[in-house]
């Protein structure tokens, strides 16, 4: 099964495509993407071959998470949130678990944002949270941003506390993807309740980097905006 999906997802790929993507998802040496490789797919042909491999067991998701292509493990994610939406209680704490223990090979921003709120996020919703504050303390990106995605889950349910912890916890964060990932959370706080996030960014947009702080304004009123921008 796995040998066919890979063979499946050969047959698509696009090499031109595939330079674009290189250069987009910064797989330069030193970038942040460094040795990820992309076959050149575009994500509908991702899950169209995903939804043809529902059911994919954990042990083969495992290996195409561990693969060097960029695609195997975006696939293997939608397939793992696949079978997590259909999952019962029991095995949704076996996926949530894999999760955790694939982390290190969920390791890019599309990876993060595609798996971690709608697995580890969803799985958190109605249990204790201490994980997600050990990932944001991680001297590993991808780790920091798995945290604060997370917090999206909790976001749609109108739960912001913990979003807005993990903000305060990686406000200092020197990397742009964190600033963009916590400006992008706080956007989302205020689509549903303004008046917090406005109160959270009185307290700390003097320390909050220029990116942060304009994804976080990006859906306010230009006065507003300018108002919180210029200070």
């Amino acid at each position: 099964m796995l040998i066919q999906l890979k063979k499946d997802m050969e047959k698509l790929a696009d090499p031109e495509k595939a330079k674009i993507l290189s250069r987009f998802f910064k797989t330069g040496k030193g970038q942040y993407g460094e040795g990820d490789v992309f076959l050149g797919i575009v994500v509908p042909k991702q899950r169209t071959v995903a939804k043809k491999y529902t059911g994919l067991p954990l042990r083969d998701i495992g290996r195409l998470l561990k693969s060097k292509i960029h695609e195997h493990r975006f696939v293997a994610l939608i397939i793992l949130l696949n079978a997590y939406k259909n999952a019962d209680k029991e095995d949704r704490e076996k996926i949530a678990d894999f999760f955790l223990k694939q982390k290190k090979n969920i390791n890019n921003w599309d990876l993060v944002d595609l798996s971690a709120p709608n697995i580890l996020g969803e799985y958190l919703s109605d249990k204790d949270r201490t994980v997600i504050y050990r990932l944001a303390g991680s001297n590993n990106l991808w780790e920091r941003r798995i945290a604060i995605m997370s917090t999206f889950a909790f976001i749609r349910k109108n739960d912001f506390i913990d979003t807005l912890r993990i903000s305060e916890l990686l406000i200092n964060d020197s990397n742009d993807l964190i600033h963009k990932a916590v400006g992008w959370m706080l956007r989302e706080v205020g689509k549903r309740d303004l008046k917090t996030e406005e109160d959270f960014l009185e307290r700390h947009y003097s320390l909050m980097p220029r990116i942060m702080l304009t994804y976080a304004v990006e859906r306010f009123d230009e006065g507003k905006r300018k108002k919180f921008l210029q200070k």
